[in-house]
């Protein structure tokens, strides 16, 4: 099979979407963004002092994932 045939059609595909990151949307990107910060406030907050108030934090990050999934989830297959 002959990839070239296929290559104008994925690049075809990929300009019609706003991607961030080749593969990954806005709406996709910002959920990644809030996992990320969430992530960063609970190691910063364990680490200076505030230990259960960076475990509370650090659980946001799966909440976070998981609204993400659901909500851009839909109508995918």
């Amino acid at each position: 099979m002959d990839t070239r045939i296929d290559q104008p059609i994925a690049t075809a595909q990929a300009k019609d979407r706003d991607d961030v990151i080749p593969g990954v949307g806005k709406p996709e990107a910002l959920f990644m963004l809030a996992a990320g910060m969430s992530f960063l406030m609970s190691v910063y907050l364990f680490f200076n002092g505030s230990q259960q108030q960076g475990i509370f934090v650090g659980i946001w990050v799966p909440s976070i994932l998981s609204a993400g999934t659901l909500l851009l989830g839909k109508g995918r297959s």
